[in-house]
């Protein structure tokens, strides 16, 4: 299974994270598929290739929680209408 998930660069203070699709079983720091965008907490910045996301997600790939919420706040889900629950643990709706 593919996962889109942040994957962690640069020094202590000024990290940086990349949104890279990789394997469920990959760690963190491992071999990814493919680049697909990054992310700047201290600038809150983010960058993203749109064709890339939206490709792993038509083949299955899920978003982890906050890969899914960068997105969202980037309105990706309400510009290209993609058809995808987020699963919330130990909260149940009514």
């Amino acid at each position: 299974m593919v996962k889109l998930r942040l994957k962690r660069c640069g020094r202590k203070q000024w990290a940086i994270y990349r949104i890279v699709a990789i394997d469920v079983r990959s760690r963190r720091e491992g071999r990814d598929l493919q680049k697909v965008g990054f992310y700047d907490p201290i600038k809150n910045q983010t960058y993203s290739n749109v064709s890339a996301i939206l490709y792993f997600l038509e083949k299955g790939a899920q978003p982890t929680g906050t890969v899914y919420d960068i997105l969202r706040k980037a309105e990706f889900f309400k510009e290209f209408r993609v058809s995808f629950d987020k699963k919330r643990k130990g909260k149940s709706e009514l």
